[in-house]
């Protein structure tokens, strides 16, 4: 097995590092750049920024805390959130980003995946998909109302099943998690794999911010169809929540936030204690 990743995230608005629950509620954890010292200061492996409301007007402060992020760490940097085409991705690049992650325009246009990767190659393409379990029933009817019109009619292969309520099944959301897409998750892994993203941020909503551990049972079945690492996210309250994401959700990389950001746990107390369990580390 190789080395697994911890890789901090920052929820960024207006500037400045905020966290909720199932991605609503936000409060405030900081400075981005003091945060991302810090993490850098603790061993790190990676650094993941999300610009979580991606507007215009605030573009140029995600460009910003980018660059004066990278002058202070030596981790490398992922950045996401309101990236639509090829200039939005080598404008992060060029800001010192090591990837870039891509949510919503791959759903409304999954050749951009292609785009990306055949240009700045799939070692810095990251596809975030952020997955809700379905809990009521969907008809073929209902999945083709969701779904985005170039979907239906390019890529039908990754549309949803008909289900039961309580079916093992997962949809995509776009916009923050707002938007169901009438998409599959694990088809859709599997395409943007195909279309050569690098890696895959898998975020459960029904985990995020609520501290009982990873959906190891999506993150699994999303690992297992792949062969590119899946980076486990939403849900990590404790030291054993890291060791299932990788030991029973087969991760290749673990995301967390609150319980760093809030000073509950360390970078060095997660590796220490993996290593303890036998998870082989970084650093």
């Amino acid at each position: 097995m190789l080395a697994v990743r911890i890789i901090p995230c920052l929820d960024v608005k207006d500037g400045r590092v905020v966290k909720g629950v199932n991605f609503v509620g936000l409060r405030d954890a900081g400075d981005p750049v003091e945060v991302a010292k810090i993490y850098d200061e603790q061993g790190a492996d990676e650094l993941t920024f999300l610009d979580i409301t991606a507007s215009h007007e605030n573009r140029d402060t995600i460009i910003d805390v980018v660059s004066r992020t990278a002058e202070q760490v030596f981790m490398p940097l992922t950045v996401g959130g309101g990236i639509r085409n090829l200039d939005d991705i080598r404008r992060m690049l060029n800001a010192g980003a090591d990837k870039v992650s891509i949510n919503t325009a791959a759903v409304y246009n999954p050749d951009f995946v292609r785009e990306a990767s055949y240009k700045f190659g799939s070692q810095c393409i990251v596809v975030a998909v952020d997955a809700r379990r379905i809990t009521e029933k969907l008809t073929k009817e209902d999945i083709l109302k969701l779904a985005d019109d170039k979907i239906k009619n390019e890529y039908p292969d990754v549309l949803l099943d008909e289900c039961e309520a309580g079916d093992p099944v997962w949809e995509v959301f776009t916009h923050g998690g707002r938007n169901p897409v009438g998409i599959d998750v694990i088809k859709w892994a599997r395409k943007m794999e195909e279309l050569g993203a690098g890696e895959i941020l898998l975020t459960s909503m029904d985990r995020d911010g609520t501290k009982i551990g990873f959906d190891c049972e999506l993150t699994s079945r999303i690992a297992d169809a792949l062969t590119i690492p899946v980076i486990a996210s939403g849900g990590v309250g404790n030291l054993e929540h890291f060791y299932d994401g990788f030991k029973n959700g087969k991760a290749s990389a673990a995301l967390a936030a609150s319980v760093f950001h809030y000073k509950e746990l360390t970078i060095k107390q997660v590796k220490d204690y993996l290593k303890e369990r036998g998870i082989r580390v970084r650093g």
